[in-house]
């Protein structure tokens, strides 16, 4: 058996940098924070800005319903009496400090104002000009800068009543405070923004430092282990889903550490099992090769020692090739059993050796059957390997007990020996492959292994009972098979189920 160390292959290499959780947190969510964000900060400026203007133009409007109620006349009034009441109504505006009220000819030139002051004559506003292009019928608003450059909101709607040419009101507003006042609020909301955008940022770097430098650890320790280096342990105290992560790569490291400590003590105890009868063989094939008489005592001794020591090595590559067959998934070959008559046959077969050794084989068989749905090569295996270390774990003139009986719906098959027994610390790993415990005589420790395997693959259970130099019980089950109504076999207790027979 080889004990040659593997080359470790070379894992691909990730590009630097590609698919980073940094990056697709950059692309995901902070992208998404940052749309939500200025998609939120638009519509509130919209909203906000839209809501001055709207209360400046609404504030003007008002101007007008007021100055209407106050400008009523007779219907009997002269143009004269007009004039002066319209007149008399811009002089007397009361709101002079927050609008300027303005009269306006047909021409769209404004021959009065509240301030005393007239515009120089010119291009007739935009609001003049879309309120009286209609004769007059409509209201129009303007926004922007006067002749002084100054942003004011500005209304024109018609006069009540007209009077030598005067055909239209111009209430105008200035918009200084209502930009200033917009102006900070756009920059309170920025900045607003900025904060918002700069703590999605931090807590997001935040965040992602504390799961992508564990992971990097985790990352170069499963490196290290995924090279041999069993003793590489991450460190991680969160109580979280990567601490959890870090503790299951833990054990896994343990794992493999233990399973390779296993596998180089297993090789180790096969090589030196192996050498052994190879050197006993060697011997004998050299020391009968010297003999011509195949009469003499050493001629007969040496093929007798040569047979035995063959029989050895053919029963360590069976375990060893069982093993191997375990591993890639052994296929049964099912039918029906009287599993009191291959524990029997078991019993007969261990007989000899038994005898050879100065050991009993005690055997209580029920005269019924016991019928079990069983591979007969693999379950005379676990029967015969369980004798067999019973047998090779008895003292001389000790004593094997071995009973079948049936239990709730169970077959079950009892071996004990009142040989050396098993250490408390070696019982809970006698079942583990390769191991072999303190006081482990001769064989490759995966015996006791595969009939595990081969027991749990007939749907059965194997126990371990023992006692330091008292002695060892191994209890097998398997499920009892018997026919229902129909003739067909099925696991006692399940009579009512209609399967076909294996």
């Amino acid at each position: 058996m080889s004990n040659r160390k593997q080359a470790p292959q070379k894992r691909p290499k990730r590009k630097a940098g590609a698919g980073s959780i940094t990056k697709r947190w950059v692309r995901g969510s902070l992208f998404f924070t940052l749309a939500v964000v200025l998609v939120a900060e638009s519509v509130f400026l919209f909203f906000m800005i839209s809501g001055y203007y709207d209360g400046a133009s609404r504030a003007i409007q008002n101007q007008f319903y007021t100055l209407e109620s106050q400008m009523t006349l007779t219907p009997t009034a002269t143009d004269e009496q007009r004039l002066s009441r319209l007149q008399r109504t811009v002089e007397e505006f009361e709101e002079k400090t927050r609008f300027e009220l303005m009269l306006v000819d047909f021409n769209g030139q404004i021959v009065a104002s509240s301030t005393g002051l007239l515009p120089t004559q010119g291009e007739v506003a935009p609001d003049i000009r879309e309120a009286l292009a209609e004769g007059g019928a409509g209201m129009a608003q303007f926004i922007g800068a006067n002749e002084r450059g100054e942003r004011v909101m500005a209304i024109t709607a018609p006069t009540p009543y007209s009077a030598r040419g005067i055909v239209a009101m111009r209430v105008v507003t200035s918009l200084t405070l209502v930009d200033e006042t917009i102006r900070n609020l756009v920059l309170v909301s920025v900045a607003i923004l900025a904060a918002i955008i700069l703590a999605s940022i931090i807590s997001g770097i935040y965040f992602i430092r504390s799961i992508v430098i564990p992971l990097q650890k985790v990352e170069a320790s499963a490196a290290r282990i995924a090279q041999g280096d069993f003793g590489t342990r991450v460190e991680d105290n969160s109580n979280d889903e990567i601490g959890s992560l870090c503790v299951t790569i833990n054990n896994m490291a343990e794992e493999l550490s233990r399973n390779e400590r296993l596998k180089n003590e297993f090789i180790s105890s096969v090589s030196h099992e192996l050498r052994t009868p190879l050197t006993s063989i060697k011997g004998w094939t050299e020391t009968v090769g010297k003999l011509s008489d195949p009469g003499d005592p050493s001629f007969r001794r040496g093929i007798e020692i040569i047979s035995g020591e063959t029989d050895r090595l053919y029963d360590m590559v069976e375990e060893l090739l069982d093993f191997s067959r375990m591993q890639d998934g052994l296929v049964l070959k099912l039918e029906l059993l009287d599993l009191a008559a291959e524990v029997e046959d078991a019993v007969l077969l261990s007989g000899q050796r038994a005898a050879s050794l100065g050991i009993a084989l005690m055997n209580m068989v029920p005269d019924l059957p016991v019928p079990v749905m069983a591979d007969k090569n693999r379950m005379r295996q676990v029967l015969v390997n369980v004798l067999d270390n019973a047998i090779k774990y008895s003292f001389t003139g000790g004593e094997v007990d071995v009973a079948v009986r049936q239990a709730d719906g169970r077959a079950i098959v009892t071996i004990m020996d009142d040989g050396q027994g098993i250490a408390p610390d070696d019982l809970q790993n006698v079942r583990l492959k390769f191991y072999k415990g303190r006081g482990a005589l001769r064989g490759s420790g995966i015996g006791l292994a595969v009939a595990d395997d081969l027991t749990r693959a007939h749907g059965g259970t194997l126990e371990i009972e023992s006692e330091l130099n008292r002695g060892t019980q191994v209890t097998l089950t398997f499920p009892l098979y018997q026919k229902n109504k129909t003739g067909r076999l099925l696991p006692e207790g399940a009579a009512h189920v209609e399967e076909n027979p294996v």
